[in-house]
């Protein structure tokens, strides 16, 4: 698996993981989602995503996005 595709499915699971702990223990768990959105949107303009960093240092392949 790419890091493009890690990238994208930990963004999803977190996104999924802060609603459903919304729902369960309290709405600030949101804040999570917004963390996880302002850093997709970020990382769309420049690039720079720490989790894609991450994952290269640990020699995952990269994808057209993450190089």
């Amino acid at each position: 698996m790419s890091i493009d595709r890690v990238v994208l499915a930990f963004a999803g699971a977190m996104i999924l993981l802060s609603l459903a702990l919304a729902q369960v223990h309290s709405p600030y768990w949101l804040w999570l989602t917004a963390l996880v959105g302002a850093n997709l949107l970020q990382s769309a303009y420049t690039g720079f995503c720490p989790l894609a960093k991450i994952l290269k240092a640990v020699g995952t392949p990269p994808g057209a996005a993450f190089r």
